[in-house]
């Protein structure tokens, strides 16, 4: 299965056993843009890797496996689990630091006190 959406939120991989490490990514799903849905994907083991170069705000096609488990706790009762196993990330349109500087952002001026040769050239 594959969805696309942008991604709200990329976290850091968590090392759960000894054998076991994951990491987890929120995407931003606008079916109806009344209401947003937030879609959490889980990355297990090497995948963690793939989100490496996510960032929040990029625009993401994600293939994922629906999986589904039962458990039952000491009092019998049972519990039903799903969870979206992410195996492939492609990133459809990057922002952040990687994203081109828009029109309308001045560059940084380079401000430095460091040289007192240098003639101070404000009117004040």
């Amino acid at each position: 299965m594959e969805i696309k959406g942008k991604v709200h939120e990329v976290s850091p991989t968590t090392q759960v056993t000894d054998s076991l490490k994951k990491r987890e990514l929120i995407v931003e799903y606008v079916e109806n843009p009344q209401y947003p849905e937030y879609l959490k994907f889980e990355a297990i083991q090497d995948r963690c890797a793939l989100l490496d170069n996510t960032k929040v705000g990029d625009d993401v096609e994600v293939f994922f496996n629906l999986k589904g488990r039962k458990w039952t706790d000491k009092t019998g009762k049972v519990v039903y689990f799903n969870t979206l196993g992410l195996w492939k990330v492609n990133v459809l349109s990057a922002t952040g630091s990687n994203a081109a500087t828009p029109e309308y952002a001045a560059p940084a001026a380079n401000i430095s006190s460091n040289n007192a040769d240098e003639e101070d050239d404000l009117p004040f």
